[in-house]
């Protein structure tokens, strides 16, 4: 069984990836561009798959798994644009919502990370806007009376060029609302009013049509996990009050200076200006939020550098902020009922599948406030009974839902003594999860007992683990167990019967499918 730190090699370049289109931004230079091409994907296989079959299937998946309706009719929405293996689900979250109604037109208000000249309002041009799911009609009426009624929009290729902000709401579009039309928008930046004219022109056209406003934001740019729950969550109750004001003061005070690594509070933060006020004109008197995450919560994500995910709804009704979806839930120390084992198994099997199915994953929730609290986790994947993955991490500092998924990756893709998992052989595999005590160094081996305690050895800068059941499972008594142990960690068989070397057990709790 390998121990090693878990590191996301391809979700860390993904998230490279991400951070520079999320925050880059360069001057086009130049005359702009309008033009009648239609306008190709430029996200496929970076922000979402680019296989048809996969990207529909990964779109679906996470509508299945999405939150069920809280509001009556939507009137807008917002919704994150990351990478969908970091916030696809809080975006199928946002579009749960508006799947029971009719829309013929979708606008979507896109964030601005490429052009740092642009200072207008950018029109996709051409007659379609195009993803692996096929071509997008772009509502050429809705284009024509919006640019009569704000001089500040206007039909620009190079905004949109490389711009993802919008592209990446697209797929659900297609999924949901198949006859639909879209007006894909890019705020050049979030000036008040710009901002301002552009929400009251939206709510001008979109007046007497079938129309859902959308506006794509992710929240805070780089701080720690916990920074960004905090920062959000104030971020999400602001946003929900549909102040524009109040969202664009959020942004450029000086309230949150002291928080590390916090380069925005909403990178688009025009664009949910803009729709916060169109939304108001057409009748908006409540926003509710409907869930929220940040990519240091998700499986492949880093908890010290994060960005933060929110889905709003704008709609009408009793006037205020619904934000019940941002109160903590109380911890509990108790011992793991037999539900939060089958969540995890479940869990488990659901990542390793999604990935291959999707080459997404999906986020840990559902469960209950037991999974919540740091321990280590192994995950081990037997095939007709025969070891086929086994990886873990044994420091107790994340929390064991998150784990579990990250876990059952590595075990599945990550462990170097096997080839990956496919998607055939998923059927054949039974996973196995051990949740692990804090390690505690010992003595020396006499006080190691086979069976009762997993064993980490250390010595000459290297070190190898077992699991309680190896040594009960192949047979071992204590001796053999270290010999092996020493053997695993590339060090002499007989190594832990001389000076400098370093012990620690633990225990484990071990559960499985089929026991």
């Amino acid at each position: 069984m390998a121990m090693r730190r878990l590191f996301f090699n391809r979700f860390l370049l993904m998230a490279s990836v991400v951070v520079l289109l999320c925050c880059g931004a360069s001057g086009a230079g130049g005359a702009r561009q309008a033009n009648n091409t239609d306008r190709d994907p430029i996200g496929a296989g970076t922000f979402y798959p680019p296989s048809p079959p996969m990207l529909k299937a990964a779109v679906q998946a996470m509508l299945g798994d999405a939150l069920a309706p809280r509001a009556v009719r939507p009137i807008a929405l917002v919704v994150p644009h990351a990478g969908y293996i970091f916030s696809g689900q809080i975006a199928a979250d946002a579009f749960r919502q508006a799947a029971a109604y009719r829309y013929d037109t979708i606008v979507i208000v896109g964030t601005n990370h490429t052009d740092a000249g642009f200072r207008k309002v950018g029109i996709c041009p051409g007659h379609a806007f195009r993803t692996p799911l096929g071509a997008v009609p772009i509502d050429e009426a809705f284009v024509a009376a919006l640019e009569k009624e704000d001089p500040d929009c206007v039909v620009d290729a190079d905004v949109h060029k490389t711009e993802h902000s919008v592209e990446v709401q697209v797929p659900f579009v297609q999924q949901l609302f198949p006859n639909a039309k879209i007006v894909p928008l890019v705020v050049g930046r979030p000036d008040p009013a710009l901002c301002a004219r552009l929400g009251r022109a939206l709510a001008s056209v979109a007046r007497d049509r079938a129309v859902l406003l959308v506006a794509s934001s992710d929240l805070s740019h780089y701080p720690s996990r916990g920074d960004a729950g905090t920062v959000d969550r104030r971020t999400l109750e602001i946003v929900a009050s549909l102040n524009a004001d109040a969202i664009y003061q959020n942004e450029v005070g000086d309230g949150d200076r002291a928080v590390p690594d916090l380069l925005t509070h909403a990178c688009g933060t025009g664009a949910i200006m803009a729709v916060a006020t169109a939304a108001r004109a057409l009748g908006a008197t409540r926003g509710v939020v409907l869930s929220y995450a940040n990519s240091g919560e998700t499986i492949a994500g880093d908890p010290a550098r994060c960005v933060g995910y929110g889905a709003v709804a704008f709609t009408a009704g009793e006037p205020g902020a619904d934000v019940a979806a941002l109160k903590p839930s109380p911890g509990d120390d108790g011992p793991l009922q037999p539900q939060d084992k089958k969540w995890m198994l479940g869990f488990a099997r659901e990542t390793i599948r999604r990935y291959l199915a999707t080459a997404t994953l999906p986020l840990p929730r559902g469960f209950s406030a037991r999974l919540q609290r740091n321990r280590g986790v192994f995950v081990t994947l037997n095939k007709r009974g025969n070891l086929r993955g086994c990886i873990g991490h044994i420091p107790g500092d994340m929390p064991i839902a998150r784990l579990t998924g990250m876990m059952a990756y590595a075990s599945a893709f990550d462990d170097t003594r096997f080839p990956k998992v496919t998607l055939e052989e998923l059927r054949d595999l039974e996973i196995e999860i051990s949740i692990l005590s804090p390690p505690k160094e010992v003595r020396g081996p006499s006080d190691i007992v086979v069976g009762r305690d997993g064993v980490v050895i250390t010595a000459d800068r290297r070190s190898a683990v077992f699991l309680p059941q190896v040594a009960p499972e192949q047979g071992w008594n204590r001796d053999q167990m270290l010999d092996n142990l020493c053997e695993k960690a590339g060090l002499p068989a007989k190594r832990w019967q001389q000076s400098g070397v370093r012990f620690e057990t633990f225990q484990a709790e071990i559960f499985g499918e089929g026991k």
